[in-house]
């Protein structure tokens, strides 16, 4: 049948419509995106049987831990559920497949047999209509799109509203969490395939004519393109050289969830810009933007914290030089002085009270005066110069070691940092090439388009806090 499931396409109905809340000064609350337009957005992903386990286990919060750091786990509570799973996706699949609901009728091991669906708009969007209870009624909504795209409610798996997702560039940017709602809608594609009988029929009479009708499994046929056509007259677009012009069925998919939402009522809302995911991309890319100037930044730290752990090795290499050469000359003068200390201060007494009397053939006074006496007084001298001198080399050496203890510790310390650093830099070394790939996959111009706008939001709101801060000063005086 092609895009959904049958030819019919019907709109959900909802006869109430939204307006733009406005703040207490009666202007429009602040927008995120830099040219102040919501957009809708709508994408489609086929997944095989070994990639839908680890889709379940991201919609429905089965990890204790997530790579993605702005899922804030504490408000997982606050996920709704359209349609909540009755088993694992693969269980229920299989379960429809046995009880006849679906047929894998000639579909290969490693086909497309699960399609996720996931719609949003910019977060700033919800922030300006009031944040979550608007969310859940407009992805109310949605999820009425969503069955009318799949072909009914009984080919979807899982639905839910994820409310726990941050996010980063717009909480940074009005100092405040701001959350992204967005919807997931895991479903099987399936079209109506008539089987009809073969020749092999005994009854030749039924030969071609319609045994039954089953919904085939098959992602390439629910999402085939088919033929513009004219709006004007109705006759199908053909290119230069005569040949059908293609409408993808994505693109189609994206008119469709427009056009609906505008009809339920959300007239405020603009078609997303074609052959992109804005809102993902934009999130994505303001998140690398943001990454790399961190990566900057800790590059930078990390030379200067690798030349002060260089300036601080030849410090350290310095004093264990001088502690060693003190140390050496301690060793050397350590046996000229082994028991001078007690020499010393048995010899620091007055030299009276321990020189001999004088003998009798020659005057004590003589001798005490003009011998004994001052030749004490020069040794005491010496002494305590040398003593004082020990000291002194003593006390260099007991603070070389000291110091070179300390450098030691520094050096520890600043290899640890080092080490961290070129830690967080070989992460965001790996964020750097996935920003890569995506520039890459939307193309240079698109990113350069994309980061432009994300600067230009930041310009905008580094203006507007500063006409704040003055209208404060300003009040304040």
């Amino acid at each position: 049948m092609g895009y959904y499931t049958s030819r019919r396409k019907c709109l959900p109905e909802s006869p109430f419509s939204f307006n733009n809340q406005t703040s207490e000064t009666g202007g429009f609350l602040p927008m995120a995106r830099g040219d102040g337009i919501d957009r809708t957005n709508a994408r489609n992903m086929r997944l095989t049987e070994t990639k839908i386990g680890n889709t379940q286990q991201h919609n429905e919060r089965e990890k204790d831990s997530y790579i993605n750091q702005d899922i804030v786990l504490e408000r997982t509570p606050l996920n709704v559920h359209f349609k909540t799973p009755s088993a694992g996706y693969r269980e229920m699949f299989s379960q429809m497949e046995a009880d006849g609901v679906i047929s894998t009728r000639g579909i290969k091991a490693d086909a497309f047999r699960y399609g996720e669906l996931v719609f949003d708009v910019n977060s700033a969007y919800f922030y300006n209509h009031g944040g979550y209870d608007f969310a859940k009624q407009f992805y109310t909504d949605a999820y009425k799109s969503a069955i009318k795209i799949v072909g009914g409610e009984q080919y979807i798996l899982s639905a839910v509203m994820h409310a726990d997702e941050r996010n980063r560039a717009m909480s940074e940017a009005l100092g405040e969490d701001v959350y992204h709602y967005h919807l997931h809608v895991v479903y099987i594609p399936v079209v109506e395939k008539e089987i009809r009988w073969t020749k092999r029929c005994k009854d030749k009479s039924l030969v071609g004519k319609v045994k039954e009708t089953v919904m085939q499994v098959s992602m390439s046929k629910k999402w085939a393109s088919r033929p513009a056509v004219d709006e004007a007259t109705g006759e199908p677009l053909r290119t230069a050289k005569g040949k059908p012009v293609l409408r993808k069925s994505y693109s189609v998919l994206q008119d469709d969830f427009f056009q609906q939402m505008r009809s339920a009522g959300y007239t405020d809302l603009e078609r997303g810009e074609r052959g992109s995911s804005e809102e993902h991309l934009t999130v994505t890319q303001f998140k690398v933007k943001c990454e790399q100037e961190r990566l900057a930044q800790l590059q930078e730290a990390a030379v200067l914290a690798q030349a002060e752990v260089d300036r601080k090795n030849r410090e350290a290499a310095a004093a264990e030089k001088k502690a060693a050469q003190a140390k050496a000359k301690l060793n050397d003068v350590a046996p000229m002085l082994k028991g001078m200390e007690k020499l010393a201060e048995e010899f620091s007494s007055d030299p009276e009270q321990v020189l001999p009397e004088a003998g009798p053939l020659e005057s004590a006074r003589a001798y005490r005066e003009k011998k004994a006496k001052p030749l004490w007084a020069k040794i005491v001298k010496v002494l305590r110069s040398v003593y004082r001198a020990y000291c002194d080399l003593k006390s260099k050496f007991e603070r070389l070691q000291a110091d070179y203890g300390r450098e030691v510790s520094k050096n520890s310390s600043l290899s640890e940092r080092i080490y961290e650093v070129c830690a967080e830099r070989d992460s965001l070394k790996g964020k750097v090439r996935d920003y890569e790939r995506v520039r890459r996959a939307i193309g240079t111009e698109q990113a350069d388009r994309i980061l432009e706008a994300a600067y230009q939001q930041e310009q905008a709101e580094k203006e507007r806090k500063r006409a704040a801060r003055q209208k404060t000063r300003v009040g304040a005086r």
